[in-house]
């Protein structure tokens, strides 16, 4: 390649300086250089800001020509080129310099862009477990087609023949840390979508949930159906019940479909939103539905039963049902749980 560029560099200039661009790049692709080396090693070259964007992840890095983070916030970028694996365009590299473009821009960013594709190829995905949210609502979306969906989950990782299922979660912890502990060593991605956290697996252990976080787990092979289940089931969730599978919901799910105003109106509803102005009663109320047991809710309540049936006496009356018939306790459960569903 150097005997050949010699031999060139007597034709034209321009022309040894791209040839001296691409065996640049393959010195560095000899080297087995990471992405974050191969944006220093550009920005060097280009004598300008370099950087790259990973659709999968979302990363995305900026170097300075000295090999440092570029400051904040970044310059237009004078010319972009797309990372392309097998056809299909999985993140970008740029330049951002100021003033007119170098001749031999187009030249180093289509080689970089070469680069960069060998190194996620050689790689693979990252082993983060954030990703790009825009990618994750893709895959959950209803309105995505197929095509679309099947290329995004790639992208994120996933294998084609692997189900995907997806779980709705609301934690005070660090998404990526829940999604990490409920996949242990399977493929996994979580991305926060409005006030909620997504999570894509291909299986998820609904025991490894920590404390103090609620989840809804979706059962349909489809991730776009799966994350509406998910969502359902995180309406069902409370304190006794923080994880809910929406396959255990049954029947119940319909719930999730009643108008607001609908329910609102429903006397059961209303009179459990009185009682629920007390804590007390409303504890009471939850432990008895919960367990379908004087005796048992007791044990919950960590309270003698005849406590407990002092208490059930003055609800039912509150609630006009007799909670120890067993129309009246369905009844105060479809209506707590209905209520619930107002809150959400």
């Amino acid at each position: 390649m150097e005997v050949l560029a010699k031999r060139l560099s007597h034709l034209d200039s321009q022309v040894e300086g791209a040839l001296r661009v691409v065996m640049f790049y393959d010195t560095l692709m000899r080297r087995r250089v990471d992405l974050p080396a191969l944006a220093r090693a550009s920005a060097g070259l280009a004598e300008c800001v370099a950087g790259f964007r990973l659709h999968g992840t979302g990363r995305s890095v900026r170097v300075s020509p000295d090999g440092t983070p570029a400051p904040t916030p970044p310059s237009p970028a004078s010319s972009t080129a797309p990372i392309t694996l097998d056809d299909e365009e999985i993140g970008a590299v740029w330049l951002e310099r100021p003033g007119p473009a170098n001749p031999l821009d187009e030249v180093l960013l289509d080689r970089l862009a070469i680069a960069a594709a060998v190194v996620v190829e050689r790689y693979g995905p990252a082993r983060t477990t954030m990703a790009d949210p825009a990618l994750v609502e893709l895959v959950i979306s209803a309105d995505s087609d197929e095509a679309a969906r099947a290329r995004a989950l790639r992208l994120l990782g996933f294998a084609a023949a692997l189900p995907v299922r997806v779980a709705a979660v609301r934690s005070p912890l660090p998404l990526d840390r829940v999604a990490g502990l409920v996949c242990p060593g399977r493929p996994v991605k979580a991305a926060p979508l409005g006030d909620v956290g997504v999570v894509l697996a291909t299986g998820v252990d609904a025991t490894r949930f920590p404390a103090g976080t609620r989840a809804g787990i979706g059962a349909a092979e489809s991730p776009d159906r799966s994350w509406r289940e998910a969502r359902t089931a995180l309406r069902f969730t409370t304190p006794r019940r923080p994880v809910v599978h929406h396959d255990d919901l049954g029947a119940l799910a319909l719930l999730a479909q009643v108008p607001p105003e609908v329910a609102r109106d429903n006397a059961d509803v209303a009179a459990v939103a009185r009682v629920a102005a007390n804590p007390e009663d409303l504890e009471t109320l939850d432990a008895y539905c919960a367990t379908g047991s004087l005796r048992r809710a007791a044990e919950v309540l960590h309270l003698h039963h005849s406590s407990v049936s002092r208490r059930l006496d003055q609800l039912g009356k509150a609630l006009g049902v007799e909670l120890t018939d067993p129309t009246g306790l369905v009844r105060a459960r479809l209506a707590l749980t209905a209520w619930r569903l107002l809150d959400d």
